[in-house]
């Protein structure tokens, strides 16, 4: 899988405040107290379960920001997918710096490769079925952008990142605006020629109403597959399909086959299972 890396100049002020978090104001009493200055040691980071990596960025950042001596070597990139008992990387360097940074560094590492085994499972589900999978932003305050690249590392694709790359019309927006007809022109009236315009539904008629409008694509929200169905029909091409709502691996394939476009789920940033790794000694 091609992933292009995250960029230093964003990951790193995450790793920093997650190390600061962790050392708090006098470091990392255990270790230094039990671990002489000099020692070096070999180790590796091993999954314990099978699934998709994602993370190695941040876990690397969090060693070599202890120390710069910290040496790793990849096996299993971003993407990779690995059974129990593999080895994704190996860690060398001073194991003051190795075990100091271990918890943070596996922090990100399980955390995100958990997101990516999430979308992998769902990715897996609908294969048969031209459709995507997207995240949402039910993401974790201030690690949006590494959640939904985790979503990539696992095949899917991501939804809009903030309230400023699209407009999406919701239920309350609905509400406050008087109705869909006057929320979607007041949203015409407003968005730039590039902006795309995305409206929810719950029912067939408003969505027979929204269609009138023209928008690029509509959220047809907790809708039975035969709903489903018949929106599909309804839309003809005319817009983007999205479908969302408490969507599963063992309820995606109905969805995919009724002819979505989009599959969005907020659960794979916001409550994914982490998968889990850890940073095992190997003695010389």
């Amino acid at each position: 899988m091609n992933l292009s890396p995250l960029p230093a100049i964003m990951l790193e002020p995450l790793v920093r405040a997650a190390l600061l978090e962790d050392l708090g104001r006098a470091g990392d009493v255990t270790t230094d107290a039990v671990v002489t200055p000099y020692h070096c040691v070999k180790t590796v980071l091993a999954a314990r379960q099978r699934g998709i990596v994602a993370g190695l960025d941040l876990a690397m950042l969090a060693f070599r920001l202890i120390s710069p001596d910290v040496e790793i070597s990849l096996e299993r990139p971003d993407g990779s997918s690995v059974e129990e008992g593999e080895v994704i990387a190996s860690v060398v360097g001073p194991a003051r710096a190795i075990l100091t940074a271990e918890r943070t560094a596996l922090n990100f590492l399980c955390h995100l490769s958990g997101i990516a085994t999430a979308t992998a499972s769902i990715v897996a589900a609908v294969r048969e079925h031209p459709v995507k999978i997207t995240c949402t932003r039910k993401t974790t305050p201030g690690l949006r952008a590494v959640e939904k690249y985790a979503v990539r590392a696992g095949g899917g694709a991501n939804h809009r990142f903030g309230l400023d790359d699209a407009i999406l019309i919701k239920d309350n927006h609905i509400a406050i605006a008087g109705g869909i007809r006057a929320a979607i022109k007041r949203a015409r009236a407003s968005a730039g020629h590039l902006v795309k315009i995305e409206v929810e539904v719950d029912t067939l008629t408003q969505l027979e109403e929204a269609l009138t409008l023209a928008p690029d694509a509509v959220l047809l929200d907790n809708m039975s597959v035969d709903v489903l169905r018949q929106a599909v029909s309804m839309v003809a091409g005319r817009a983007i399909t999205e479908a969302s709502g408490r969507i599963t691996a063992s309820t995606a394939p109905a969805i995919a086959a009724a002819g979505i476009d989009l599959i969005s789920i907020g659960w794979l940033t916001h409550s994914a299972p982490i998968l889990d790794i850890g940073l095992d000694y190997r003695a010389p």
